[in-house]
């Protein structure tokens, strides 16, 4: 379904020691907004809801939102540091069109509303 790199895995892993929780999983999804019209969203969660599939990717639990599912297969993550700080990519097999940003992407089947950047 997705791919944590060893690096992102790492990243994860020192974040939920900062939460002071080590039972949170990762939650990835995608919501309508950005310059392409869809954009990630990415953060810590406790609770699976019903819907949602959970997978166990490098050693992290990883929730996905059905709908987010179709789009974020095949989704790799990784965590780059560099002398500016450091910060996580997504390489996704599914954009068509990535935002200048960086921030959005739109896909073939699901574009989404674009926004302002």
């Amino acid at each position: 379904m997705i791919t944590l790199t060893d690096s992102a895995a790492s990243q994860i892993e020192a974040m939920k020691k900062e939460e002071g929780d080590a039972s949170l999983m990762l939650r990835i999804g995608v919501k309508g907004g950005g310059c392409s019209g869809l954009s990630y969203a990415m953060g810590f969660d406790n609770e699976q809801d019903e819907e949602d599939t959970k997978i166990h990717v490098n050693g992290i639990d990883v929730l996905i939102d059905k709908e987010s599912e179709p789009i974020v297969k095949g989704l790799v993550i990784d965590y780059k540091q560099n002398m500016m700080g450091g910060g996580f990519t997504l390489d996704n097999p599914n954009a068509i069109a990535n935002c200048g940003c960086g921030a959005s992407f739109r896909t073939a089947a699901n574009a989404g509303t674009p926004e302002d950047c």
